[in-house]
Order: C-alpha cells, then sequence, then structure tokens
C-alpha cells in the first residue's frame, strides 16, 4: 500500500514506489499492490484476506536528512482509536486506520505488517520528487522485492 498526495512533490513517494513495483511484478493473483493516494480510509478494508501487508508514505518534521530511510512494525507507528464517530465521516490517516482495522477485524487483522518511511521536506504543490526522496524511494522498491523474495532479471 503506498499513500501520499501526487501533485505535493515529496509526499507522493509512497504512489512512485507502488508504481515502480507494478512495473516489476505486475498484476498477479498473490500480491496485491495497492494505491492508496490520500484515502486511508480504505486501509480498513485492504487488509482483510492478506497474510502480510507493507506500507510505503513519506514522514515530515523527522529531524532526520531528506531521504533518510525507516522501516518499522506497523505497532510502533499506529495511533490509538478514538471513539470519535466523526473519523468515521470525516476521513482519518493510515496509522489511525490500522488502529481502527484491528479493532474491527481482530483475529482477521494481519500478524505482519511493515511500514517503510521516507523523510521529506518539500510538500509544496508540485508533481516531481526530489533526487534524495525518489532514490529512498528506489532502495525501498528493492526492500520489498527482497521482502517478497522477489528476483530481477
Amino acid at each position: 500500500m503506498g499513500f501520499g498526495n501526487p501533485v505535493r512533490s515529496d509526499d507522493a513517494i509512497g504512489i512512485y514506489v507502488i508504481e515502480e513495483l507494478k512495473k516489476i511484478i505486475g498484476d498477479n493473483d498473490i500480491i496485491s499492490i495497492l494505491d492508496m493516494g490520500t484515502a486511508a480510509f480504505e486501509v480498513l478494508f485492504g487488509l482483510k484476506g492478506h497474510q502480510k501487508i507493507i506500507l510505503v508514505d513519506a514522514v515530515i518534521n523527522s529531524n532526520e536528512p531528506v531521504g533518510t530511510l525507516f522501516k518499522v512494525p506497523a505497532e510502533e507507528v499506529m495511533r490509538a482509536p478514538q471513539d470519535d464517530p466523526l473519523v468515521f465521516l470525516h476521513g482519518m490517516k493510515w496509522d489511525q486506520a490500522l488502529s481502527y482495522a484491528k479493532k474491527i477485524l481482530q483475529e482477521e487483522y494481519p500478524d505482519d505488517i511493515q511500514v517503510y518511511l521516507i523523510a521529506v521536506e518539500n510538500t509544496r504543490l508540485e508533481v516531481e520528487l526530489s533526487k534524495e526522496v525518489q532514490e529512498a524511494g528506489d532502495k525501498v522498491v528493492q526492500h520489498i522485492l527482497e521482502d517478497l523474495q522477489i528476483s530481477v532479471n
């Protein structure tokens, strides 16, 4: 699952990674490659039926250099669910959606969820990724291919 806004420069890194994976892996019945855009609410439905989930997104204000790559278990970045009915009416971020999904799916919630975050600063109204962030995205693509044991000729 790749997250990001395609017209907000480096915020689109999750979408870039997803597009690159689609070029390499293509469509198949084993791996779902999902462009989540900015609609994290769909995380609730995208998790069901999957054993392993890999999420990719930008992180701002990390106090690390642009392009720094973080890989963390989802449990480390999940935001605790809040019993606020307006969250479902007005949207939420993926970290909140994971918490809700865990609460709703219970035993169907996947055990293996990893999150790749790439440090960004530029979220201006642009469609180009910075060189550092794109290079980090390419590294994430390679890490995911290795993790899924997919070799590229």
